[in-house]
């Protein structure tokens, strides 16, 4: 099995250093570098890799950074000549974190948890453009961040240009529209309710009528969701026996 890698570095010495620990492993396919963030989510965008090798201290946007704008984040090894990010990388869901200059052993410590990683996803389609129940989204809002199941999210609702976000008790913000996020969801657990809001149908807890030939979602939460004349009739239809 190939794992397909990007290095995203502004340091061109530090991105051939990490291409020559790179061939000592067969299996590793390097498909794109970047020099910075811009360059490397149009790449991550484009070629969907597995492995994500990530410098943190680069010009204009950081690393972290780039993982916030990222809709599904490949698996992330840190490279970075600071260990005052340790903790934080881990909060980002980092596998590893080496420290810069980088030796063959430890390289070969952190692929050996990609390895493992991979195998545990083996039958799971990483290569799709939608999500699936399982899949899993990081989320910033503020200084809090969070790494949440698609499943475990009740509903989305648009705030402006952004969208809210609602599992368990956490309202925050992700910074993609409305019609972004429902691209990437799985068609079979979510139903845009209205132009505002599109409900995780595991979430609803009872159905009534409502006015004007509409209905009303009661969700497990305690939240009611109206649901538009046009949408109840194509929702009583995927609904139906």
């Amino acid at each position: 099995m190939k794992i397909r890698t990007v290095i995203v570095e502004d340091s061109r010495l530090a991105r051939n250093e990490l291409k020559e620990l790179l061939k000592q492993h067969d299996e590793i396919e390097l498909i794109g570098e970047a020099e910075n963030v811009d360059i490397g989510y149009e790449l991550i965008q484009k070629e969907n890799p597995d492995l994500l090798l990530l410098d943190i201290n680069m010009p204009e946007k950081d690393g972290f950074e780039l993982l916030e704008m990222l809709d599904q984040v490949p698996i992330t090894i840190f490279t970075t000549a600071f260990d005052e990010y340790a903790i934080k990388s881990f909060e980002y869901n980092a596998l590893d974190y080496l420290l810069k200059p980088v030796n063959q052993k430890r390289f070969t410590m952190a692929l050996d948890k990609v390895r493992v990683k991979l195998s545990k996803n083996q039958g799971e389609d990483h290569k799709t453009k939608k999500l699936s129940e399982s899949s899993q989204i990081f989320i910033k809002d503020g200084e809090a961040c969070w790494l949440v199941k698609i499943g475990d999210i009740s509903h989305f609702e648009i705030v402006g240009n952004y969208t809210r976000v609602f599992f368990e008790d956490k309202k925050p913000l992700l910074y993609k529209s409305l019609n972004q996020v429902e691209e990437k969801l799985p068609e079979n657990s979510f139903f845009r309710a209205n132009r505002q809001q599109i409900v995780n149908t595991n979430f609803i807890e009872n159905v009534v009528p409502w006015f004007n030939g509409k209905l009303k979602l009661h969700m497990k939460n305690g939240e009611e969701i109206e649901v538009s004349r046009r949408q109840s009739y194509i929702f009583k239809d995927r609904m139906s026996l």
